[in-house]
């Protein structure tokens, strides 16, 4: 009989208890001490102080936390890949994408090292584990996915310990869309049909400031003079969008997906989240990736705060970490599975160090080195070291954050054998190495060929292409060489809405030795001084954001 799984792993995690307090985020009054209870993937029971512990769990083990417990954090914004590179100083505003992606800097800081990096033997086990472990340490338990092909031609999501939107391999979470095929970008009433196929498709909707960026929006609208919308589309950045233009996403129950770190060090703005609210308009976050946004989900919240803060105080702190667990599951459709701690749900949540009778507040206070317990499908996955050896489990990696002891827990019974046996020091090791010596390892690709056909491009380097043993390559979204195309240029009078420019070699020998990004805030110790040098980012970010880390 097939041995049954939750989508990351078996079902098949033990019966224990979490006491502390418990936040549901059903609503907002909705915390108080108890003991929540897990088994074989799912919450079993929450039972408040004072309740009777039913017989079937009088004998399973509770632990104590002393913390705060929350349902895991929901990211609907990350190009994971690029989460080894540190941050980028953007050289000036700009008005959308296609003005920087093709630039010399970005070249040189970003897209050329990763195609050295996700295209050579060796480094794609070793970008996926590091990247997966950042999540970890932050909070995070399901994120978007990373996709990778082979030189057989096969393309794959990683399936990893950290659940993936895209590929859940779960029946109960629907599959989410952000690779849209070259069909649907073909006019507005392809994309719209492409549309009617999905539950959820994020999709990167008006990436910047300017006018041209407003009419990748107005693509959407139909010759009869209806909208390509529906309440499957979530709109990544929507940075261009105005009242109006939510008042129409209102009408079809689309929603969007803030990212406001990243479009303030590109545009110097955001998306006017003011008027989504007021619209009613569900709003999820996502960090984007750490070239030029959050190193992760929990510091994007801490930017959407004080984004909150500067404008008469749009949204609570509890409305705000809604953005991150409930919204984010009821963008997906995943929502009677996790985002909220209720009985017969999956069991994703993770532990905050303290209480507080403002629990939202303290978590939006937190930093990295705070969180103490990371639970994915009933599985500790991260915490302090003190919590996770409560566990006994075997073969977990110490590792200290913000000088604090805590373990990984990165063993998995149906591991990707991609990754499978990676630790997070040797992919660490590894990548500092090759982004150190990233001119040598750029210099040594041989030319790429394309083993797809015509409709989906993969590239890969020439020697691999022939060979007998399957080698796994990165498919670099940002850069979209791959086909695959996370942001269709529907046209408006025939013209592209936003056409990027057409990727050039950059010299190998003008690449310089690189910084692997740290895995956490608490542990860059040049974060804020790098935050401070970005030009578009206002004053009261850098230095609000600082205080929320001391």
């Amino acid at each position: 009989m097939a041995k049954k799984t939750n989508g990351t792993d078996l079902m098949d995690s033990p019966l224990f208890g979490l006491s502390g307090m418990i936040v549901t985020m059903e609503n907002e009054n909705d915390f108080f001490h108890g003991t929540i209870y897990l088994s074989e993937g799912r919450i079993r029971a929450i039972i408040k102080v004072g309740e009777d512990v039913p017989s079937n769990f009088a004998d399973a083990p509770v632990y104590k936390t002393k913390g705060t417990i929350f349902p895991g954090l929901i990211e609907l914004h990350n190009h994971l890949s690029y989460n080894c590179l540190p941050l980028w100083n953007v050289p000036k505003k700009y008005g959308n994408r296609s003005q920087w992606s093709g630039i010399p800097e970005y070249q040189k800081l970003i897209s050329t090292p990763m195609n050295a990096l996700g295209k050579t033997a060796g480094y794609v086990e070793m970008i996926v584990r590091y990247v997966e472990c950042k999540c970890l340490a932050a909070g995070v338990t399901t994120s978007q996915g990373i996709m990778l092909f082979s030189n057989n031609g096969i393309k794959k999501y990683y399936r990893g310990i950290v659940r993936n939107v895209e590929e859940a391999k779960n029946e109960l979470l629907p599959k989410v869309d952000a690779h849209i095929p070259d069909i649907a970008s073909k006019d507005a009433e392809h994309f719209l049909s492409q549309l009617k196929k999905s539950s959820c498709m994020l999709l990167h909707l008006s990436e910047g400031a300017d006018e041209k960026a407003r009419k990748h929006f107005e693509a959407l609208k139909l010759s009869n003079g209806e909208w390509a919308i529906t309440d499957a589309l979530a709109g990544i950045h929507s940075i261009a969008l105005t009242g109006d233009d939510y008042k129409i996403m209102k009408k079809k129950n689309a929603s969007i997906v803030w990212s406001p770190l990243s479009n303030l060090l590109l545009y110097g703005q955001t998306a006017d989240v003011a008027a989504a609210k007021e619209n009613n308009i569900t709003i999820g976050i996502g960090s984007d990736w750490s070239p030029s946004g959050s190193k992760n989900l929990l510091g994007e919240l801490k930017v959407a705060r004080i984004y909150s803060d500067e404008h008469a105080d749009i949204f609570s702190s509890y409305e705000i970490i809604e953005m991150a667990t409930k919204n984010a599951a009821r963008i997906i459709k995943w929502h009677n599975e996790i985002g909220t701690l209720v009985i017969g749900k999956l069991a994703d949540l993770f532990v905050v160090e303290g209480v507080s009778d403002k629990p939202y507040d303290l978590l939006l206070k937190s930093s990295e080195k705070n969180i103490s317990l990371v639970i994915v499908n009933g599985h500790p996955r991260y915490g302090s070291s003190s919590m996770m050896r409560k566990f006994a489990l075997n073969g977990t990696e110490k590792r200290k954050i913000g000088k604090r002891k805590k373990a990984f827990n990165l063993s998995q019974a149906e591991a990707d054998p991609v990754v499978s046996g990676v630790t997070l020091a040797s992919a660490e090791s590894k990548l500092k190495k090759g982004l150190k010596e990233i001119r040598n390892l750029a210099s040594s690709m041989k030319a790429l060929v394309n083993v797809g056909g015509p409709k989906e491009k993969l590239f890969i380097p020439e020697t691999k292409a022939r060979s007998a043993t399957p080698q796994w390559f990165l498919v670099l979204d940002h850069d979209e060489e791959e086909g695959s195309d996370i942001r269709p240029h529907i046209p408006v009078d025939g013209q592209p809405t936003m056409p990027l420019p057409m990727p050039r070699a950059f010299p190998t020998d003008q690449l310089e030795p690189i910084k692997l990004d740290p895995l956490t805030v608490v542990d860059d110790k040049n974060y804020f001084r790098n935050l401070k040098a970005q030009m578009n980012l206002p004053d009261v970010y850098k230095n609000k954001l600082a205080s929320f880390y001391k």
